[in-house]
């Protein structure tokens, strides 16, 4: 498809305007200035007194708005009308082991201890699990719960009272096992970097309904950051602006986030107007949309100055939210960025991600599937609970998908460590949905006795991203971006929707 060929909600990229051998060099040594301040803008969210270069994404990016051409963060419509209009995603960094929580596997205790069929494990490959490893079986209490049946362990008792709100993917399918590309592949589509995230192609196509706060923002807890970084919620090729936005988890969310001593609102104001206009004269001169860009970038800043603080300002919450929640106002955790997750929903912010981390259970000191793993689900069972059900009580669930998953599930067969642990397992996972458009406790998907391989039902990411899209009114073989000579997309050249999970 031509980007210059008219699709509903899919915004057209101007073409290059043509430059002179003076500009073209003149170009060339900003870039390379760029290049140079780039590592200046990777570490920690600033706004220096204004979080300029942060906020645009960097000093220099992939075209943005042209000259004529809408704001990069006004409303579109898409190609169809929204089931939802918004996307909150729970990242389990690390890779949640399915059979621990989501499905229980008898045969899999019954062949305790036993080498797997070489049917299962031949041609097939592993991050770290050796030739010899035996199958391991789950030491959890499992029940079922709901109308829908679905099966849980002990390590997730608040999910119990959601269990037939949710729609439940058992048959989910990834191409990457290693950690990084794997969490790229999930996020992008794509297991290298340079693609744009999920979260960049919903704030792309659809704009924001917030004037205050980023279309796409970032929320990180747990011990670590994820492995991937600032990749995972890169606007890759598309125009900076749509890059997802990190705030802090404790303290002001944006570093320097208050003017500078001596500085007046009136004072900022006037300097905001007097760079804005020497912005759009140079955007006349030389046609780089980019600029439109940073001229977007100062005003957000300016905006989320008073917009930020109110965001993370949790004294209007009841003390009965608070404790649905699980979440103390003061302390960083998962449990306070899902209430931040329904604040910023309610504010319009478009997409919210959540990186909750120290999911990845091989076995070892601190990271093996008893005590590990029942600290992290104490860490995020309860907060994820009840933001389902804050959303719905609040009607924002109708209008609001929820996910909730890794890159990857855990493999039948154990790894040979000091403790119980299990290696990346890319051919079977479990993660679920809830909100406007899915069907509310249904099961999708189902794997064999081992938990191996997906015999029916089988989601592949592509199918997933295809889906999500679909559900926020896009057609995903129609939402592409021109870049390089050639047309890309979310999923890629393949992605199915699946509607059997479509209420």
């Amino acid at each position: 498809m031509s980007t210059n060929s008219a699709q509903p909600g899919t915004p057209h990229v101007e073409p290059a305007r043509g430059t002179t051998r003076r500009e073209c060099l003149r170009h060339a040594a900003a870039g390379l200035g760029s290049l140079a301040l780039a590592p200046l803008f990777l570490g920690p969210l600033s706004l220096g007194p204004l979080a300029l270069a942060q906020l645009a994404g960097g000093v220099e990016a992939a075209a943005a708005t042209g000259p004529g051409r809408e704001s990069a963060t006004q409303p579109r419509s898409p190609h169809a009308p929204p089931r939802v209009r918004n996307v909150i995603y729970l990242f389990m960094a690390g890779g949640p082991s399915q059979l621990e929580l989501f499905g229980d596997k008898p045969a899999l205790r019954e062949y305790d201890g036993q080498s797997p069929p070489d049917s299962l494990t031949e041609g097939r490959r592993f991050a770290f699990l050796k030739p010899d490893a035996k199958l391991l079986g789950t030491r959890r209490k499992f029940a079922r719960h709901g109308n829908c049946g679905m099966e849980l362990s002990d390590l997730l008792p608040h999910h119990q009272r959601v269990v037939d709100k949710l729609c439940w993917l058992r048959g989910v399918r990834t191409d990457v096992f290693n950690h990084g590309p794997a969490k790229l592949f999930m996020n992008s589509g794509f297991q290298a970097p340079g693609r744009p995230s999920l979260g960049s192609w919903v704030s792309w196509g659809l704009g924001s309904e917030s004037q205050e706060l980023p279309a796409f923002v970032v929320l990180q807890s747990g011990p670590r950051g994820p492995r991937g970084g600032n990749t995972l919620w890169s606007s890759g090729f598309l125009p900076s602006t749509h890059q997802g936005v990190p705030l802090r988890g404790a303290g002001s969310p944006i570093l320097d986030l208050a003017n500078p001593p001596g500085i007046s609102a009136a004072d900022q104001a006037d300097f905001i107007d007097a760079v804005t206009a020497l912005n759009r004269q140079r955007a006349t001169t030389v046609g780089d949309p980019e600029i439109q860009t940073r001229i977007a970038a100062y005003e957000t800043a300016f905006r989320m100055q008073t917009s930020a603080p109110d965001l993370v300002n949790l004294q209007s919450e009841t003390a009965e939210t608070l404790a649905l929640y699980g979440a103390d106002p003061a302390q960083p955790s998962f449990a306070r960025n899902c209430l931040l997750a329904r604040r910023l929903v309610e504010r319009g912010t478009r997409f919210i991600q959540l990186y909750h981390t120290d999911w990845d259970h091989h076995g070892g000191t601190g990271a093996d599937l008893e005590k590990s793993l029942e600290q992290v689900c104490r860490e995020v069972d309860q907060a994820s609970a009840a933001l389902v059900l804050d959303l719905e009580r609040r009607g924002l669930l109708d209008e609001t998908l929820v996910i909730w998953g890794g890159e990857f599930g855990r493999t039948p067969m154990g790894e040979q460590r000091e403790t119980l642990g299990r290696d990346h397992h890319i051919d079977a996972f479990t993660l679920w949905l809830a909100g406007g458009g899915t069907r509310a406790g249904h099961i999708h998907g189902r794997t064999d006795d081992l938990g191996f391989r997906v015999v029916e039902g089988e989601v592949h990411v592509h199918d997933l991203h295809a889906t999500v899209l679909h559900l926020l009114g896009f057609d995903h073989r129609r939402l592409t971006f021109r870049f390089q000579g050639r047309d890309f997309r979310l999923t890629d050249i393949r992605g199915e929707l699946v509607r059997e999970i479509l209420a």
